[in-house]
């Protein structure tokens, strides 16, 4: 016969059992709706990101810098904003502990956000976001923060970040005034990336990042100095220089439309060959 003791003994051990799987049950539906939470911020990031590239190029005869940059900026403002009030939906699921122990369910979307954050600050100031500006943006009107920004999901957004300078710089090479727009794009991504070096010893992701922004890096320069070289050989006005870039590099597209198109067409021709044969 069972014992009084053994009883109660055994029912403490399930009552446990029970509060383990509620609370695994909880972090497991806490960590799936942060996931969706995290994707749904990752691909409005994504459409901002590109809001951002189509506000600087949609307009050929504007060649004001900073008139496009302010143009861009105030466009993000509103996506931002939404993006921002999911981070503040998140503020209860992530209060105290848990936002450590769920910070890689976050981490991607969080990333995307501050390259998408830090390119529209870079088009209104030319400059990179600091560290309390993105905080800022993460925290309620009195300043309280959502969650604590973690250092390294910061320097990885940045990293990201070279990457969309990349497109830009080579977007605007062929605008009047591109060829200097890209060689300004060009010295603040080395500077960048030569910051980011001295902090890849601490961060293992970023040591990983480094290797795409010096991919990024070499594309810019490549560019830029093949136009500075073509562009040497001309005694012109800064005005028809840009005016003869621009006819390059349209022709050169029209030439590898060209080339595509042609060989698209060279199967078909072989396979009626080979019927021939």
């Amino acid at each position: 016969m069972t014992s009084p003791r053994t009883l109660t003994s055994r029912d403490s051990i399930l009552h446990a059992f029970g509060r383990f799987t509620d609370e695994l049950d909880d972090f497991n539906d806490r960590r799936e709706r942060l996931i969706k939470s995290s994707r749904d911020i990752t691909n409005l990031s994504k459409k901002l990101i590109f809001l951002l590239h189509r506000t600087v190029t949609e307009d050929p005869t504007e060649t004001d810098d900073r008139l496009l940059g302010l143009r861009a900026a105030a466009r993000a403002k509103g996506k931002l904003q939404e993006i921002q009030s999911l981070f503040a939906a998140l503020r209860g699921e992530l209060a105290g502990d848990r936002f450590w122990h769920h910070q890689r369910n976050i981490s991607p979307g969080l990333q995307e956000y501050i390259e998408a954050l830090s390119f529209a600050h870079y088009l209104e100031h030319r400059t990179l976001i600091s560290y309390d500006q993105v905080q800022a943006t993460l925290s309620d009107p009195d300043g309280a923060p959502f969650f604590p920004l973690p250092l390294e999901d910061y320097l990885l957004g940045l990293a990201d970040l070279t990457g969309e300078l990349m497109r830009f710089a080579i977007a605007a090479i062929p605008r009047r005034g591109g060829r200097q727009k890209a060689s300004d794009v060009c010295s603040f991504v080395r500077a960048c990336k030569a910051d980011f070096e001295r902090l890849t010893p601490h961060f293992k992701e970023l040591r990983k990042k480094q290797h795409v922004t010096a991919q990024s890096l070499e594309k810019i320069e490549d560019a830029t100095y093949a136009v500075v070289v073509r562009t040497s050989e001309y005694d012109l006005p800064p005005e028809l220089l840009d005016d003869l870039v621009a006819q390059t590099l349209s022709r050169a597209a029209d030439h590898s439309r060209f080339g595509e198109e042609t060989s698209r067409k060279r199967p078909r021709d072989s396979v009626f060959d080979d019927d021939d044969d």
